[in-house]
């Protein structure tokens, strides 16, 4: 694994005026932008006033803010000074913070303006520094602190606190050595290079947020757009203006680019490459978007893998409908079965994963990362994947999310598919709940355009699914709990009461 040399001092040195990141957050117009030169020298001034508020190295440093530039100033100060930044979920009210807080225990807590109140009600805990009050002021008038020599590869850089589906959060360590292997795996799978501009939308508290494709295209020298939060409007905007080059969505983020009035009319061509991730994106959307020229390549990966993991290539997008393509470079991936046995191509199995990028696992918490883990060290992702004969691999779900429903598996991902090809529905969640008479079956959550009728649903996917696989209940909803991901919190969902699954 490889030590790393100050990323912002190098970079710095390599391409001092090219622009790094441009802040849209104040409103309309170009932004103001940081060049390479700048935000080294700024990072470096705001390690300074880490160690001068009291941080030492190994120290937790949290923030919690919405998208903007001095997030990265942050987390390149922790890393030259040594210490670990933890970003906190800006959703979360102070009750459901504090226990984070507890276990991170943060030296210093720095917050936007939006989240004042919130970062006052855990002000018990860590120093408070206000990112739109103080932070200005207090990192001019700080001198450079000089950085560490080398960023070990091994060294935990900040703490992912994920959100999760299924269960508790739990706080993920992410190395020096996670962002190299990320970023060669980004790098070479969407040929990211300095002339490459990308837009930061996604939630900062999020893998998602940082490393897809922010962190890797600072690394390589490229222009990075930091918008406060997602607006499908403005993105069109900038990709009319030629401004992006590279795009990272989940799934709800294309849904909504979509369905805004001025897609049909957008030329996406300035984007040359699309990406998705955080969830399957489904077939019917994924063809709305190729109607308009765009070739969105699906990847899968999660907060432990770094979390590049699978991507498809365009080739693959236009020619494999569904894939998330191949394994990358720095990743070795077994499929196998509930004995951990590898099973052939065609077969659906549990994705196991070794390589670079891959987490040592979590913060303080010994047994949850041994039971990650396979005895001869595998990440047992919990990812259902079937491999076709061409080497591409193809999501079926998770595995806690498979039911079986009268002695067959069923995947709840396909049933969905089916369902969303209904020219009513929008989204679907299908979980399993229990029946006396054939064990566990489907109960479909749909959010549907007005006027869908829930019987056509059912005869739709007979049409499609064999008996045991269709949904035994139907109900229509406005919207579903969310991950910060903008994934679908399965977990969440239950039959409405008094609901007869037996009749």
């Amino acid at each position: 694994m490889w030590d790393l040399f100050d990323l912002t001092a190098q970079r710095a040195r390599l391409s001092p005026d090219r622009r790094a990141l441009v802040d849209l957050t104040a409103g309309e117009g170009a932004g103001v932008a940081l060049t390479y030169a700048g935000l080294d020298d700024r990072a470096a001034r705001a390690a300074g006033l880490l160690a001068a508020l009291g941080a030492e190295p190994g120290d937790r440093v949290a923030v919690l803010c919405r998208n903007r530039p001095d997030f990265f100033t942050l987390l390149f100060a922790c890393a030259k000074l040594g210490c670990l930044l933890v970003p906190l979920n800006w959703r979360m009210p102070a009750a459901e913070l504090a226990p984070v807080l507890a276990d991170c225990q943060p030296r210093l807590l720095f917050h936007g303006g939006e989240d004042r109140a919130t970062a006052q009600a855990l002000a018990a805990g860590p120093a408070l520094v206000d990112l739109d009050d103080d932070f200005e002021a207090l990192v001019a008038k700080q001198p450079p602190l000089p950085s560490r020599e080398v960023w070990p590869a091994d060294d935990v850089w900040y703490l992912l606190y994920t959100s999760g589906t299924t269960g508790e959060p739990k706080a993920v360590l992410y190395t020096y050595g996670m962002a190299m292997a990320n970023y060669v795996n980004l790098r070479q799978g969407v040929d990211l290079s300095e002339d490459d501009r990308t837009l930061n939308y996604l939630p900062l508290f999020h893998t998602a947020g940082i490393n897809l494709h922010t962190l890797p295209l600072l690394m390589a020298g490229g222009e990075v757009l930091v918008q406060s939060q997602f607006d499908a409007g403005a993105v069109l905007d900038l990709i009319t203006q030629g401004r992006i080059t590279t795009f990272f969505g989940v799934p709800a983020v294309y849904r909504q680019l979509a369905l805004h009035p001025r897609f049909r009319t957008t030329d996406l061509g300035a984007v040359r490459r699309w990406a998705c991730g955080g969830a399957p994106l489904e077939d019917a959307l994924a063809r709305r978007f190729v109607e308009r020229g765009a070739l969105v390549c699906n990847g899968m990966g999660m907060t432990e893998t770094g979390p590049t993991l699978f991507l498809n290539d365009p080739a693959g997008a236009a020619a494999k409908l569904g894939s998330i393509g191949k394994p990358q470079i720095l990743c070795r991936v077994r499929v196998v079965d509930g004995a951990g046995r590898d099973v052939p191509p065609g077969q659906v199995g549990e994705v196991w994963v070794k390589g670079a990028a891959v987490t040592p696992g979590y913060w303080r918490q010994p047994a949850a990362t041994a039971a990650a883990f396979s005895p001869d060290g595998w990440l047992r992702t919990g990812d259902l994947v079937r491999q076709d004969g061409d080497g591409y691999y193809y999501p079926v779900g998770r595995l806690k999310e498979m039911f079986i429903s009268g002695g067959e598996n069923v995947y709840p991902v396909e049933v969905e598919n089916a369902l969303l090809r209904h020219p009513g529905v929008l989204e679907v969640a299908v979980v399993a709940v229990p029946d006396p008479v054939w064990g566990e079956v489907g109960h479909a959550h749909v959010r549907a355009q007005p006027g869908t009728d829930v019987d056509s649903l059912a005869r739709h996917c007979r049409g499609l699914l064999a008996g045991y696989k269709v949904p035994r209940r139907f109900v229509l909803v406005e919207d579903f709990p969310r991950t910060a991901a903008g994934k679908i919190q399965k977990h969440r969902l239950v039959p409405p009461p008094g609901l007869d699954l037996a009749s």
